[in-house]
């Protein structure tokens, strides 16, 4: 293995460590509009990832600065090619923490609808805008001998594209359905139930179609990969687990889904990091676009260092937090839109 293939890996999980952490994310902030039917309730809703939510938006942001170091060459010709597509996810990222921020800053119910809807749009086109770049890699796009994209934005809405990134977004709701139910009690708790147990069968629908257009419309091959059969199997077992009420199993079941479904797309990719429809000859790969070796050294040494620390302090975060919340009683106190001891009988296992 060179270095350029270590950190083609690095980079792949790097983007499914993202999904993981940032799919119930985005789909807390599809569904709390919908979940709540009172502004309290919806502001429990918001709270249950208000001390995550921008941590694991870091993972975005290192995934990109992965690929800008350990691959210009990749760096540069997706990024330009999704220039106008990165505006939008940047316009999406910039809604959500604004939402956070001014949400309440009047007390006016027109500003907080406003805000409201602006948070359950964008968690919607994030994941959806990745999610149709990701399924473009492994597409292809018309890229010239100089690595340079000769198509257009609506060129980047390819089919496939179009569907990985209705995929993710329904994962997303889908663990975003799941962590509700591990983060609430009550009236919203068994809401969130009912959802996640109604969205986990169009999961497995869709990511169904999701597997077999890799390999049937795309030619990959009918035998579907190990890790592809992994995340097929844990996403219908989140789904019926879901149903089950096995809340802590089925967000389990539902992160190793969304794992392998992300690196899927990297395991069918390898060793290409980006695939010319104008021409093979014109791929971008692993060798062709990765940085000298004694950059990819420097930075295999800082990752070692620095990453394991990351991965403790957001660990330490999530145990802080860890505790329930619920709302309280028509006519209660507001505050009580706080933290409950949390429950062992549908934590985590």
């Amino acid at each position: 293995m060179t270095l350029g293939d270590f950190w083609f890996i690095v980079v792949a999980v790097l983007w499914v460590g993202f999904f993981i952490l940032e799919a119930f994310d985005f789909g807390v902030g599809m569904l709390h509009s919908f979940l709540g039917r009172s502004d309290i309730e919806r502001r429990v809703l918001i709270n249950t990832i208000g001390p995550v939510w921008d941590g694991n938006e870091v993972w975005l942001i290192v995934a990109g600065a992965a690929i800008f170091a350990a691959f210009p060459g990749w760096y540069a010709t997706m990024f330009s090619a999704l220039y106008l597509a990165m505006v939008l996810l940047l316009i999406g990222l910039i809604v959500r923490g604004l939402t956070f921020e001014y949400q309440r800053k009047f007390d006016d119910p027109r500003w907080r609808t406003f805000w409201r809807w602006g948070i359950t749009v964008a968690s919607a086109l994030i994941p959806f805008l990745i999610g149709v770049a990701l399924g473009d890699l492994l597409h292809g796009l018309p890229i010239n001998s100089q690595h340079e994209y000769t198509g257009s934005f609506w060129g980047l809405l390819t089919p496939f594209g179009l569907w990985t990134g209705l995929t993710l977004t329904v994962l997303s709701l889908l663990m975003g359905a799941i962590y509700v139910t591990l983060k609430t009690t009550g009236d919203l708790h068994v809401r969130a139930q009912r959802a996640a147990s109604g969205i986990g069968v169009v999961a497995v629908i869709v990511s169904f179609g999701f597997f077999t257009w890799v390999h049937v419309g795309l030619s990959t091959g009918f035998v579907p990969e190990p890790l592809e059969a992994l995340a097929l199997m844990a996403l219908i077992a989140a789904a019926w687990l879901a149903s089950a009420r096995a809340d802590g199993w089925a967000f389990l079941a539902c992160a190793v889904g969304i794992a392998g479904t992300v690196g899927s797309i990297f395991t069918e990719l390898f060793p290409r990091v980006m695939i010319s429809t104008t021409n093979t000859a014109y791929n971008l790969t692993v060798d062709n676009s990765a940085s000298p070796p004694y950059t990819l050294k420097v930075m295999t040494v800082v990752a070692v260092v620095t990453v394991p620390v990351v991965i403790v302090y957001q660990a330490w975060a999530y145990h802080i937090f860890r505790a329930r919340l619920s709302a309280p009683k028509v006519g209660g106190d507001e505050t009580a839109a706080g933290p409950t001891s949390p429950s062992s009988a549908n934590s985590l296992p």
